[in-house]
């Protein structure tokens, strides 16, 4: 009998065309993987190409990848020395039975847990159902891109009946001063209201963040507690730390005090990130306009990256080096969403949304126009928009964007008329 390989155990919205196409949202098919250990041995430079460039992706930055050449008989010689990772990717153009029989070799040095995901040719699913039998993680039929590979792993290690990793939203400002906070803290008031979800907002700005002024809060202990010992938070110490502020929205407010001096790692940062998404479905980070490996960090690891914008030229330049920045880190991401807010101000020379638009091989998914009564009274109340003037044209601007960060449509229902029913009546007896 062959030795198994061991393996370790009031409003209506519908999902958006993206989702519809594929069932579900890029960062949703592919979750980030944990700390883990993974061995590759390739038989061809095609799959150690698409390894290689699965590794440089953020959601693999946290997997340590080795890969070698040389199929299933590399991987025997190589664990009869060596004790085996958390993962073997192997790639075997080996007819069936021998296959069977470098698996059942290789079962021999395999430590329990270990996962085994092989790569091969054929497509048979009698072959499939005698390698699943045997223990075997998942089969692939190559060739694979790097994104079905991230797409396999994910799988292996999120489970789907516990509760889903949350999505980070990192929402930055081209330019100091152009609204992205205020953007922020209103479309993750508006997706925690309109989805009923639990959102937390990230205040990264520790010393002249706005968030609990925007929400009326003044609370004693926030985010800066939490940075200052990362590795501590846990769900318990989050709660603590956490300001509530509606019943689904909840900000990690910042200190903004100037006596003190704030060290950030980026390794820090990541971790308290990780942390509040384990808890909740939504987390907005605010990023301040400040470049530092940490704020590069975080925004490049977000699922969604949301740059705000003004229609000037200095906006232009710097949104421009960010879009090309994430463009050319992500590759297996969707393309940033660019909001332009402020626009249309009187006597003030602007690049038009299609213009800016052209410039970065980008489309705008918002433009907000300059409306300092609504935006300062709502400030001055500690308000978002839509609590404050619900007819406001820029609420609807908000709700759009927060769906499209959720990947959902809105599905929006006529108002009928009171006279509605008699003329349905007249129509009927006509």
């Amino acid at each position: 009998m062959s030795k198994p390989l061991p393996i370790s155990g009031s409003e209506s919205f519908e999902a958006s065309d993206d989702q519809a196409t594929d069932g579900s949202s890029l960062s949703d098919r592919a979750r980030p993987l944990p700390r883990i250990s993974i061995q590759a041995f390739c038989e061809s430079s095609e799959l150690a190409e698409a390894i290689q460039a699965a590794s440089e992706d953020r959601r693999l930055s946290k997997a340590h990848i080795t890969i070698q050449m040389g199929g299933g008989a590399a991987a025997i010689a190589h664990y009869q020395e060596s004790p085996t990772p958390n993962l073997i990717i192997l790639e075997s153009h080996a007819p069936h039975a021998q296959l069977v029989a470098e698996l059942e070799e290789l079962a021999h040095s395999c430590d329990p847990g270990t996962k085994v995901v092989i790569i091969g040719k054929a497509n048979d699913v009698v072959l499939y159902r005698d390698l699943m039998r045997r223990g075997i993680s998942e089969y692939l039929v190559g060739p694979v891109s790097p994104f079905e590979l991230m797409e396999c792993l994910s799988g292996l290690y999120n489970n789907p009946e516990s509760d889903p990793v949350g999505q980070v939203f990192a929402f930055i400002g081209a330019k100091g001063g152009v609204g992205s906070s205020t953007i922020c803290h209103n479309v993750a008031w508006t997706l925690s209201e309109v989805l009923s979800a639990n959102m937390v907002i990230a205040d990264m700005d520790l010393a002249f963040g706005t968030t609990g002024l925007d929400f009326n809060q003044d609370p004693i202990q926030g985010i800066a507690d939490a940075l200052q010992n990362p590795d501590r938070l846990d769900e318990v110490l989050l709660d603590r730390l956490l300001t509530t502020c509606s019943k689904h929205l909840s900000i990690f407010a910042a200190p903004v005090v100037l006596d003190r001096d704030y060290e950030m790692s980026p390794e820090g940062c990541e971790t308290v990130i990780d942390v509040v998404r384990q808890n909740v479905p939504f987390v907005a980070v605010d990023l301040p306009h400040a470049w530092a490996p940490w704020t590069k960090r975080l925004l490049l690891q977000a699922d969604e990256i949301v740059i705000t914008a003004m229609p000037d030229l200095a906006n232009l330049r710097n949104a421009k080096n960010i879009v090309d920045l994430v463009k050319q880190t992500r590759k297996n991401d969707a393309a940033p969403h660019l909001v332009l807010n402020m626009a249309n101000m009187q006597k003030r020379p602007e690049i038009s949304p299609k213009d800016f638009e052209g410039a970065l091989d980008l489309k705008t998914l918002a433009v907000i126009d300059f409306d300092c009564e609504n935006f300062g009274q709502a400030a001055n109340n500690g308000q978002m928009i839509e609590e404050f003037n619900a007819k406001a044209k820029s609420t609807q601007a908000f709700r759009d964007i927060a769906m499209a960060l959720a990947h959902r449509k809105e599905i929006k229902t006529e108002k009928k008329s009171a006279f509605a029913p008699i003329l349905e009546k007249l129509k009927l007896k006509r």
